[in-house]
């Protein structure tokens, strides 16, 4: 009975090791994905996008425990509507900033606009569904306590809008305060609307030469090259 009992409890811990060690590889490898991804050149660029994608679709499904432990559910949605208030607060200071500072720029006719940020919210969940629900519920298991692995997503997070350092900061920053939101309420969809609302706020406000029309990796610097090739404007 004794032997019994202590082959349970060394089970206990090489079961624990082998999920640590399966998180530490998952997140590695995605990890590795998306920055080939942004430091590639098309067309492989595309076919990386496409395996990075597909590779984290299937290890969430694989491991998937249930819509509201994932953050899919609608439980404390509305709870943390206040996230969604705050991020739209924020972009109306920087949208009348701007406006001020004559930096503002938007789309030049509305089917344009819904095109654009339609998109970028459809991108916005992709970012938050990669953030939260696949690196951050790995590194959980990885790291000593949540703030932890909020801090270790949220650089994680940061290093994939290198070289823009506005962006850098702006991903640190939202990335940690996103993954402590989620920590705390297990949802998704209000983060979701908050980094829609915050990029676009961004987007339009900050000049292109500043945010290089908020491009990462290697079109950030396709954007230097071709922005230094452009014919300068006629002067009336």
């Amino acid at each position: 009975m004794m032997e019994r009992s202590a082959a349970i409890s060394g089970s206990i811990p090489s079961a624990n090791a082998r999920a640590r060690q399966r998180a530490l590889l998952e997140v590695s490898v995605v990890y590795a994905l998306i920055l080939l991804v942004l430091w590639t050149p098309d067309p492989w660029q595309t076919l990386f996008w496409g395996i990075a994608l597909a590779l984290m679709m299937a290890i969430t499904c694989k491991s998937f425990t249930g819509m509201d432990a994932m953050g899919l559910g609608a439980t404390n949605f509305r709870r943390s509507l206040w996230a969604v208030g705050l991020a739209f607060a924020m972009a109306v200071v920087a949208v009348v900033l701007a406006g001020n500072l004559h930096t503002l720029h938007m789309p030049a006719n509305p089917l344009l606009c819904i095109r654009h940020y339609g998109g970028y919210a459809l991108w916005a969940f992709i970012q938050q569904f990669g953030l939260q629900c696949f690196f951050l519920s790995r590194l959980i298991r990885l790291l000593p306590d949540g703030k932890s692995a909020a801090a270790v997503a949220a650089i994680l997070f940061a290093t994939v809008h290198l070289p823009s350092p506005l962006l850098m900061l702006a991903a640190l920053i939202w990335g940690f305060v996103a993954c402590l939101l989620f920590l705390e309420y297990r949802t998704l969809y209000p983060l979701v609307i908050a980094h829609a609302i915050l990029g676009i706020a961004l987007g339009i406000s900050v000049p292109a030469q500043a945010d290089h029309n908020m491009l990462v990796g290697l079109s950030y610097f396709k954007y230097m090259h071709n922005a230094a090739k452009a014919p300068p404007l006629s002067q009336p």
